[in-house]
């Protein structure tokens, strides 16, 4: 049975971070959980967990935002499926899902960037009908 649930506690912040540490290779479990909790006190970042039967299969990481350009928009910044059981549609239902979030919420659009390396994760964005609208830009500061 698919459940998909907001993770809320510490601990279930943790028990993401197995699925999560498959995109997010640089954060061990105590890095994960500090930095998820810095996020959600500074951008009302959040973690959803989709389970079938009980265990965690995909994870994403998102936050409502508002800018003059988007107006009110769902931001993802984190989606992964478990590698050992991906193309089950346990992506497509954990985007849905967001998308549902954000309207409840009063966002119009759902955003996201991906990696310019990540082909099949822009074949499953196009499949999902999201459009190419942006670029994104970025220079390190000295």
């Amino acid at each position: 049975m698919i459940a998909i649930k907001l993770a809320e506690t510490e601990a279930e912040v943790r028990a993401t971070h197995r699925v999560m540490v498959q995109l997010r290779t640089h954060l061990d479990e105590e890095a994960y959980a500090a930095q998820v909790a810095l996020q959600r006190a500074q951008d009302n970042y959040h973690i959803v967990a989709l389970f079938d039967d009980g265990v965690i299969r995909a994870v994403a990481g998102f936050r409502l935002a508002t800018g003059l350009a988007l107006g009110h928009y769902l931001y993802v910044d984190d989606l992964v499926s478990d590698a050992t059981v991906r193309s089950k549609g346990y992506g497509a239902q954990l985007l849905a899902w967001m998308g549902a979030y954000g309207k409840e919420h009063g966002a119009t659009s759902v955003h996201l960037d991906s990696g310019v390396q990540r082909h099949s994760a822009h074949r499953f964005y196009l499949r999902e009908r999201m459009d190419i609208v942006f670029y994104h830009f970025r220079k390190a500061i000295d």
